[in-house]
């Protein structure tokens, strides 16, 4: 259960935020026709050791990487590898956590790589704008229900959907605990949330149906319509009147 963090606490997941955000920028550096995802993969995690943290994915589950690669219908869970090669067209969900003196930060989010489609210019606003539809109802108090209608409302109206099995989640000294916060729900359902707990939210949305399969690595998730998807996410602290996101700069 996500639990109520003081300062102390606050301010380790404030620099394990800020260093998944670098690490994105650095990464956004790099994404370009003829990359591999290992590529991709192996600056994060020389990045995120020089930065004095670790990989919070690195070894999570039995995963063999540092940071979560899902390239064009990947929903998530992608794994980096040298045969995933960076194409022209492309659209790339990059998810980073790092783990700073035992907290952790944990942020995705998709990116073009050269000139797209205007289809795929679409799926990613809306993506990014659903991440803030449900970071608009955050505050002390609400209740997860509130959060996941938003996003999940918010999605459908587009004309997109969002995959079933996969939420956002509590965070701090696990990468993952409890409430599950999903994409898709009713208001004023779901655990109450209160100030100074932090929470992943994470909408997925897929430009076709909401189905999804998991392939033979045992983790990268696709759509089983073979259409795109996106993942954008940040890591927050609940405030009394809103929320404060650590997953940044500064």
């Amino acid at each position: 259960m996500v639990s109520i963090k003081n300062l102390e606490e606050v301010s380790y997941m404030k620099e394990a935020g800020r260093i998944v955000a670098l690490t994105h920028k650095r990464l956004k550096s790099e994404i370009r026709p003829g990359i591999s995802t290992k590529h991709l993969d192996f600056i994060a995690k020389k990045f995120i050791i020089s930065m004095g943290a670790t990989p919070s994915f690195l070894g999570y589950g039995g995963f063999k990487a540092s940071i979560c690669t899902s390239v064009n219908d990947c929903v998530v869970h992608g794994v980096p590898s040298d045969d995933v090669i960076l194409n022209d067209g492309d659209i790339i969900s990059i998810d980073i956590g790092a783990c700073f003196k035992g907290y952790h930060g944990d942020s995705a989010w998709s990116y073009k790589v050269g000139n797209v489609s205007q289809e795929a210019q679409e799926l990613l606003k809306i993506g990014e704008l659903a991440l803030y539809e449900g970071l608009k109802q955050v505050k002390d108090g609400v209740r997860v229900g509130d959060i996941s209608s938003a996003i999940g409302n918010y999605v459908r109206n587009a004309g997109y959907s969002v995959p079933l099995e996969y939420t956002g989640h509590g965070i701090g000294r696990s990468l993952h605990e409890e409430p599950a916060i999903p994409n898709f729900g009713y208001c004023n359902t779901g655990m109450t949330l209160k100030k100074g707990m932090t929470v992943a939210i994470e909408p997925m949305v897929i430009k076709g149906k909401p189905f999804t399969k998991v392939l033979a690595d045992g983790w990268s998730v696709v759509t089983k319509d073979k259409s795109l998807s996106v993942h954008f996410e940040h890591t927050i602290y609940i405030t009394e009147d809103g929320y404060e996101i650590l997953t940044k700069e500064d």
